[in-house]
């Protein structure tokens, strides 16, 4: 049976289907046996001599199925590239090679998918010279002297380096990069592996830069680990969560060191701290993938079958019906970029500006087919309630706040006002006296009888990149930006929230985080990977100004710095005290920022454009009479993935 890039099998109907597919993503394809041969084209491919990837299912036999209802799940175990060790090639290092591939990204593969004869000497000479260039620029964070544009050009060329630097190969393909390396070797916990939400803004720094296969390889085989075995004390969760992160492990063959396979490990949460799972890793997932598509114009990578089906399932995961009244995804404290215990649980609005883009994203990308329509229902639907729900109900400017000042409650109505039954005295003395006359923004998390009325950036950047907010609102929350610009930016952009959490109210929400003390790390501490989402946010309103200044002031300092993590205090004075150096997002952000300030037509891959027949929905919404919304509802139709 022959059925080309994109083949399955389908069994029982729309119940379920079979599909498997080559490691090295050259096709589609269904073995016979659990072993398949790998086809490397890669300039490296030679130095790591892959010679085959072995695939371990569960009674498979590498099949990868996917079931529903009563079908049993039999995902693979583990997927794995034998290869010989790097150091025993030539003295070539893995440094080296990463640098030989992004010296020579040209080479092509040829018919028979064999490994084109590469000059070895010359790929020698050219991954010295990728050395050599690494150590023109300062270490330790120092910058050549000279021209402020020299300068500059040196900045970005230093972060470039270290962002190739931090990429992480799997049988011989560069497959993401890992969430921090520091040259002097020190590595803190799990900061040697690729996360899925940190290798966003990596991603798009290679997509601007026409580096297209290294995100490529990302989302294929981050897919693969969508259906893992995941499993914390007999429990399992949805098949559509991605994992939060993953690394490479060299094993010894049958305790042979001399003969080696690697292996991909994924975390679902299960080894993170706290056990939380990550609601975020799907959504970021489904945007790079549109992203992808967007700046490379390769749209068969999210028409596979196998994409298509992982689309569905983190739709399906997202869209199921539960107990919750609202339209906005109910998560647990940690499940995204603050990933430790912040009072974010709930329905955080960076989850929910996720997972607006992720709806709009999903349905430009999804095929027409007989299973599709009825999924296309519930998320057009999802998309009107969400929009509606959020900015109706999330946003703030003085005049929201005065009217929430004057409140009544304990309104037992269909046509209550204080529908969510706020108290007036929840409104904290400093909200009073830091809103703006001019400007607003989206309140970080809405419950019964709770609004947090927390100040969270990525949530509210991504919600104008999105269009989840309206153009009114999207110009007001850059006005309260500009307006509190020494609270939010000051000396290195950007707050992840504000303002911090202090005294009882810290010991209480946070458990006394030794991590999360005020104005540090989560809590009030200032992110320079924020400054690429600023950015993209600022481009679409027309005012890039504002990201242009934030670029300049961390310009001054972030690689005098190392590029960490994060810094600390109101002001973003100090390098936070627990914060990695050379942090890859913190590199990734500050070139993705430059790159689309020189070229801000290129943020067209991330903005979805406001649709006109959500607005006309919502408009409809507004002038309905909830009451008239009531009765019995119509039998439900259910999608099939």
């Amino acid at each position: 049976m022959s059925m080309g890039s994109s083949e399955a099998i389908f069994l029982r109907g729309f119940a379920s289907h079979v599909f498997c597919y080559d490691p090295c993503f050259s096709k589609s394809i269904f073995p016979t046996k659990s072993r398949v041969k790998c086809r490397k084209s890669r300039v490296y491919a030679q130095s790591l001599n892959c010679s085959r990837t072995h695939w371990n299912s569960r009674g498979g036999n590498g099949i990868h199925q996917i079931g529903y209802g009563n079908d049993a799940i039999k995902p693979y175990r583990y997927l794995s590239c034998r290869c010989q060790q790097v150091g025993k090639n030539n003295g070539l290092t893995a440094e080296d090679v990463n640098g030989a591939w992004l010296g020579d990204r040209t080479v092509k593969q040829n018919p028979s998918s064999e490994v084109n004869a590469l000059n070895v000497g010359g790929l020698m000479e050219e991954a010295q010279q990728v050395l050599e260039e690494k150590k023109k620029f300062a270490t330790n964070g120092k910058i050549s002297g000279g021209d402020p544009d020299s300068s500059m050009d040196s900045l970005e060329d230093e972060a470039w380096n270290l962002l190739r630097d931090s990429i992480l190969t799997y049988c011989g393909s560069p497959i993401g990069t890992i969430a921090a390396k520091d040259p002097t070797g020190k590595t803190t916990a799990n900061y040697d592996q690729v996360f899925i939400r940190d290798f966003i803004p990596s991603g798009i720094a290679f997509l601007l830069k026409g580096e297209h296969d290294i995100v490529r390889n990302f989302l294929l085989h981050t897919l693969q680990l969508q259906s893992w075995e995941k499993t914390m004390d007999c429990h399992s969760p949805g098949q559509g969560l991605m994992p939060a992160s993953f690394k490479v492990k060299s094993v010894p063959i049958d305790g042979d060191e001399n003969n080696k396979e690697e292996v991909l490990d994924p975390d679902f949460g299960e080894a993170a701290i706290g056990r939380v799972a990550p609601v975020d890793s799907g959504l970021w997932w489904i945007i790079l993938l549109r992203a992808y598509g967007k700046c490379s114009g390769d749209l068969t990578v999210q028409e596979r079958v196998d994409v298509q089906t992982g689309i569905k399932m983190i739709l399906k995961l997202c869209l199921a019906d539960g107990f919750d009244m609202f339209p906005t995804l109910l998560v647990t404290d940690g499940s995204c970029m603050i990933d430790r215990r912040m009072g974010i649980h709930g329905h955080p609005l960076e989850i929910q500006a996720l997972f607006y883009s992720a709806l709009l994203s999903a349905r430009d990308m999804l095929t027409a087919e007989d299973g599709s329509h009825d999924l296309l229902q519930a998320l057009n639907n999802r998309l009107v309630a969400l929009s509606f729900h959020i900015r109706e109900y999330y946003w703030i400017d003085m005049k929201k706040l005065n009217e929430i000042y004057r409140y009544k409650t304990e309104e037992y109505s269909y046509d209550a006002v204080n529908k969510f039954n706020i108290y007036p005295d929840q409104i904290s003395p400093w909200l009073v006296e830091w809103m703006p006359n001019r400007g607003g923004y989206l309140i970080g998390n809405l419950q019964p009888a709770h609004m947090d009325f927390r100040f969270f950036s990525l949530g509210n950047l991504w919600s104008i990149t999105s269009s989840l907010a309206t153009k009114e609102q999207s110009h007001a929350i850059l006005d309260l930006i500009e307006a509190k610009w020494s609270d939010l930016v000051a000396d290195m952009p950007l707050k992840i929230c504000y303002p911090a959490l202090e005294g009882q109210e810290w010991k209480i929400i946070t458990g006394s985080d030794p991590k999360n003390t005020p104005w540090s790390y989560h809590n009030g501490g200032s992110w320079p990977t924020l400054l690429w989402q600023l950015t993209v946010a600022c481009i679409k309103m027309g005012r890039p100004e504002i990201a242009e200044k934030a670029v300049e002031i961390a310009g001054k300092r972030i690689a005098r710095d190392r590029w960490p993590e994060y810094y600390d205090t109101k002001r973003a004075r100090f390098v936070g005290k627990q914060a990695c150096l050379y942090q890859t997002w913190s590199i990734a952000g500050y070139l993705v920022a430059k790159l689309l300030l020189k070229n801000p037509n290129t943020a067209k891959i991330l903005i979805n454009d406001e649709d006109h027949d959500l607005v006309n929905a919502f408009n409809c919404m507004i002038d309905n009479n909830p009451r008239k919304k009531r009765g019995r509802k119509p039998s439900k139709k259910t999608f099939v993935v």
